[in-house]
């Protein structure tokens, strides 16, 4: 039997960390959640993890911020934002930094998963 893959979500907003967590389970995946980006790149998970899904506003280290970091270590990893706040100057950083989609708080858990399923599928850099 094949390992689930991991999905991981950062997010300082203990909600949608609950609702990352129960759609990537629903969906088959392995989850993982964290608090902080402090917290993810500390916990080890980011050698295990398959996909990282991030806020982008986060007290200590930011979204942006997490995914140059990532990069550094597993550049190929996709890293998915989601925000509250529309700022194009934010999207686009991240969008040249290589990530594998931007989308906007509320979700729809749909949407979600197939970004989810794109992004570990069709690998980086394969947005929509």
């Amino acid at each position: 039997m094949a390992e689930k893959q991991i999905v991981v979500g950062v997010d300082d907003d203990f909600r949608v960390r609950e609702s990352i967590e129960s759609l990537v389970e629903s969906a088959g995946y392995m989850p993982r959640v964290f608090s902080s980006a402090e917290e993810f790149l500390g916990s080890g998970a980011l050698g295990e993890a398959t996909c990282v899904i991030t806020d982008v506003r986060m007290p200590g280290i930011d979204g942006v911020e997490l995914q140059r970091r990532i990069r550094l270590q597993r550049p190929n990893m996709p890293v998915i934002f989601i925000s509250a706040h529309f700022e194009d100057e934010i999207r686009r950083r991240a969008l040249e930094g290589g990530a594998a989609d931007f989308m906007y708080k509320p979700f729809d858990a749909a949407d979600l998963l197939r970004v989810i399923d794109r992004a570990l599928n069709e690998g980086p850099n394969h947005r929509a």
